[in-house]
């Protein structure tokens, strides 16, 4: 064989290695993470004593970090398959919260009264959330 043959053999060889493991990877990494509990940890749970990023956006008061991560969790909410429910009627409340989310971004007029609205915890935990075993 060629040099020139062997080199680019093994080149490929080392190629569908990388390849392989960064796939096995990528797929343990998206094994362990759910973008649902991800989001609900971070921005509507707070230790005790301070105010969840959910209920300072409600209020007009989440800063500009706090709410581009909002916006990109909830986005990656919307793309997620809830645990139970109506996988259509998931997208819609989601999208809706992206929307109002991404208006308190913008600084649009109503905006928090939009985003308190869309952030009805009750009617997503209701229909999505599975009860807790006992």
């Amino acid at each position: 064989m060629k040099e020139t043959t062997q080199t680019a053999l093994r080149a490929s060889a080392v190629l569908a290695v990388v390849f392989g493991l960064c796939a096995t990877g990528l797929t343990a990494a998206d094994a362990k993470s759910n973008p649902i509990k991800d989001a609900m940890s971070k921005y509507h749970k707070a230790p005790k004593g301070t105010d969840p990023a959910c209920k300072k956006a409600g209020a007009g008061q989440a800063s500009k970090e706090e709410l581009t991560g909002m916006v990109a969790a909830y986005k990656a909410m919307c793309a997620a398959k809830p645990p139970q429910g109506d996988q259509a009627k998931w997208v819609k409340l989601c999208t809706e919260l992206v929307n109002a989310t991404t208006a308190l971004q913008k600084g649009e007029a109503g905006a928090a009264d939009k985003y308190k609205a869309a952030v009805n915890c009750k009617a997503c935990h209701d229909e999505f959330k599975p009860t807790a075993k006992k």
